[in-house]
């Protein structure tokens, strides 16, 4: 049986990490080994919420993870990815904190064996299937359009740059080409550009996506200059995708167990 791990990154999510951890039930729970919920320095009362999640329900197997420094949303899957490949999993599936997406939509990722097949099965909410809630004309319009973009640069049908909603083969992440990679909210972008330059086989999956109390951390305009600029250097020169992307330069992203 393959031993797959659920990676769930967390900050400043107390509201809704409980929804999170409840979407983990038998039927869920029957292809997942593990759930690590990575707390990345929240500063409200998410680690606690999730402490007192675990000492209530025994039966679900996670663990919290406090990262050693803020490392980003990018940190955070640096340390889950080592996690994975230190512990002998198989698999790597990344489920946001925050309640937007949701475990089971990728229940038939995990019942037809979708995941077999493929280094990476990437969550998708702009493709025939998916539904959102919530989620605004502008910002959904605006992301189409930076699918367009990296589609016309990779040559390859691009459904999403990063929904929060992935799984991803351990053997095709062993070498840590990601290592370098932004240690913000970039880091997805750069996962889609190397998918192409390695030549690894990605699936798109429609998956269902919703806002309500979310408070979202991006900072639209800074980051949509740089991804283009990303984006056109790749367009130039791939090998750029080898480059260090990080603003601070990390030796060893660690984080340890406490609880």
């Amino acid at each position: 049986m393959d031993k797959i791990l659920a990676f769930i990154p967390a900050y400043n999510c107390e509201k809704q990490i409980v929804r999170v951890l409840k979407q983990f039930d038998d039927e869920i729970l029957k292809y997942i080994s593990e759930i690590i919920v990575v707390n990345n320095r929240s500063t409200d009362n998410t680690e606690m919420v999730v402490a007192a999640f675990i000492k209530q329900h025994p039966e679900i197997p996670i663990k919290l993870l406090r990262n050693r420094e803020n490392y980003g949303l990018g940190g955070s899957h640096k340390v889950a990815f080592d996690y994975a490949m230190k512990n002998g999993f198989d698999y790597c599936v990344v489920l946001h904190g925050d309640d937007q997406g949701c475990i089971r939509d990728f229940l038939p990722v995990f019942e037809r064996g979708y995941y077999k097949k493929h280094d990476c099965i990437l969550g998708a909410r702009f493709m025939k299937g998916s539904k959102l809630q919530g989620y605004s004309a502008f910002r959904t319009f605006g992301n189409i359009v930076y699918d367009f973009l990296f589609a016309a640069v990779v040559k390859k049908k691009i459904y999403d740059l990063g929904s929060g909603l992935n799984m991803y083969k351990v053997s095709m992440l062993k070498d840590r080409f990601y290592r370098k990679f932004p240690d913000n909210l970039m880091f997805n972008y750069c996962m889609i550009l190397a998918s192409e330059y390695y030549g690894h086989d990605i699936m798109f999956y429609p998956v269902s996506w919703r806002e309500d109390d979310q408070v979202s951390n991006v900072k639209m305009v800074n980051q949509a200059v740089r991804v283009l600029k990303m984006l056109k250097d790749y367009n130039y020169y791939p090998e750029v995708i080898t480059a260090d992307y990080r603003d601070v330069p990390v030796d060893s992203y660690e984080a340890d167990v406490i609880a």
